[in-house]
């Protein structure tokens, strides 16, 4: 049975984005009174919170998929959708969230910190916020996006201040319990402790907490035992306690050697870049099991090889208490000593807002080889929001996502790229969106029986004045009076007579 779980990857869905809706609004005497469709709602955003009254990520490992609902789309008489629900996920304070190739997105190291790992869809606008002086009533609305869809590692790095480290069965899970209200698993048999194990101790005025990591043994940094596996929960402490059994009946080893191989695997352990590595920090000596006769023996023995080292060593006991006082002060001190050190130095980066500079370009045009020809590839923020918002079985959506494109620079970049009329531009990473460019982008446009700006259904049928009947009058007359004078010339001219007997015997002569 799974009781402790320190990395699990979720399964994200966040809310996509609600549709615009396309409308028009109907009064009485006004059956087409000007656009009124709303706009959709945004999808829910999922976000992590780093929460102290979280300890474990247990809850994700059982169920790591995750969604936030969708936005709604937005309807007639200017209503717009509703906005999907935020939906938060509290994780405990430590947790470290990566992207499935490593890479480290944030470190949720402060309680209450929060961080917007799956970002819902962007809802689309209606025909009522896209009309304009020049497009009073568009035929269409935009789409809305779709939200993040993707996994994301979450891995837990226990914040301790002080780590207990030392072999397996050395009296690390029995020296928390004693010196902590902690009650961890404790049996005579190696690797007891599967997991971390966190206590509160309470030294004097100082208050800090330990935590006792799964037994170490030759080869834990190449993966050998647990070491691996639980030697991230050590790069946040402060410090590091070596609990070193001196009641140990195994043969081949002693106090020295123990020491030694524990210092070897903390050292071949990377630390992330700009932390203190293992070694460098403060490191006490616990020489445990002094209540067994041979244990105080064999202490009094090898103390002063460790305080030649320059380590200070306790001698103490986890069944009698004895040194645990003076362990835990003297613990207490360097925490204290670290945390004043930490608050004058503050090594955390600070955060810049840069503004966005004048000549970066919101897309770049790469060009790449294709079977038949060069294949132009359109990518950027913008390009790939505003095709994912068009719907391409409208016309005049088509024609506004060209107007937007090369409002953008997309039509003079794709021309200093050496793109021509009927190359293969795509718009997008994959697959993204296909198009046969032409140089004007304005195509489609045409496809469109209005004008531009104008829509059939609003034309207006104007009533012509009296003076416009007439002058239209006079026009006709003029024309018919024109050809008739025409007609005249022509008869005149002898090019035709109206006797049609005549025509036909003029004909049968002219044959013989």
């Amino acid at each position: 049975m799974v009781s402790f779980v320190d990395e699990v990857v979720l399964h994200l869905r966040a809310g996509h984005g609600g549709d615009g809706c396309v409308s028009v609004r109907r009064e009485k005497f006004k059956p087409l009174a000007g656009p009124d469709g709303g706009n959709g709602g945004d999808g829910g955003d999922i976000v992590l919170v780093a929460d102290p009254q979280t300890t474990t990520l247990l809850g994700y490992h059982r169920r790591p998929h995750r969604t936030s609902p969708n936005g709604q789309p937005g309807q007639g008489d200017n209503r717009a959708g509703s906005t999907g629900e935020l939906v938060e996920l509290p994780v405990p304070v430590g947790t470290v969230v990566k992207d499935p190739d490593g890479t480290e997105l944030v470190d949720l190291s402060v309680p209450g910190m929060r961080f917007v790992v799956g970002p819902g869809g962007q809802g689309g606008l209606g025909n009522a916020a896209l009309s304009t002086t020049k497009r009073k009533a568009p035929g269409f609305a935009l789409l809305g996006t779709l939200g993040f869809e993707g996994d994301v590692v979450l891995e837990l790095k226990t914040m301790a201040d002080v780590a207990f480290v030392g072999y397996p069965s050395a009296g690390k899970s029995s020296l928390i319990a004693a010196m902590s209200a902690a009650k961890p698993k404790i049996a005579d048999y190696p690797f007891t402790t599967l997991h971390p194990n966190l206590g509160v101790v309470q030294a004097g005025d100082a208050r800090f907490t330990v935590a006792d990591v799964p037994g170490l043994i030759e080869g834990a940094s190449e993966g050998k035992g647990l070491g691996l596996e639980f030697l991230r929960h050590v790069e946040r402490c402060s410090a590091l306690l070596h609990v070193i059994d001196c009641a140990t009946l195994e043969p081949g080893r002693d106090p020295l050697s123990d020491f030694e191989v524990i210092r070897a695997e903390l050292a071949a352990y990377p630390v992330p870049e700009g932390q203190v590595p293992l070694l460098e920090r403060p490191q006490l000596v616990a020489l445990n099991k002094i209540d067994v006769p041979e244990g105080r023996e064999l202490a009094e023995f090898v103390r002063p090889e460790f305080e030649a080292q320059g380590m200070q060593v306790f001698e103490i006991s986890t069944v009698s208490h004895e040194g645990l006082r003076e362990l835990g002060y003297a613990l207490g001190a360097i925490v204290e000593q670290e945390r004043r050190e930490a608050a004058v130095e503050d090594e955390k980066p600070r955060i810049v807002l840069r503004p966005k500079a004048v000549d970066e370009s919101d897309f770049v045009v790469k060009v790449e080889g294709g079977t038949y020809g060069p294949v132009y590839r359109v990518v950027g923020g913008k390009p790939e929001r505003w095709v994912m918002q068009t719907d391409f079985a409208n016309d005049e959506a088509v024609g506004f996502l060209a107007d937007r494109l090369a409002r953008l620079g997309v039509e003079d970049a794709l021309v200093r790229a050496g793109a021509v009329a009927g190359s293969t531009v795509v718009i997008g990473v994959g697959q993204g969106v296909v198009f046969d460019w032409e140089p004007t982008l304005t195509s489609t446009a045409e496809l469109v029986t209005a004008p531009r700006g104008t829509d059939a259904r609003l034309d207006e049928n104007r009533r012509a004045s009296r003076a416009e009947r007439r002058a239209e009058y006079y026009e006709r007359m003029d024309a018919k009076a024109e050809a008739r004078a025409e007609l005249q010339r022509e008869r005149e001219a002898g090019l035709w007579t109206e006797d049609p007997a005549a025509d036909d015997t003029t004909a049968s002569e002219g044959q013989e």
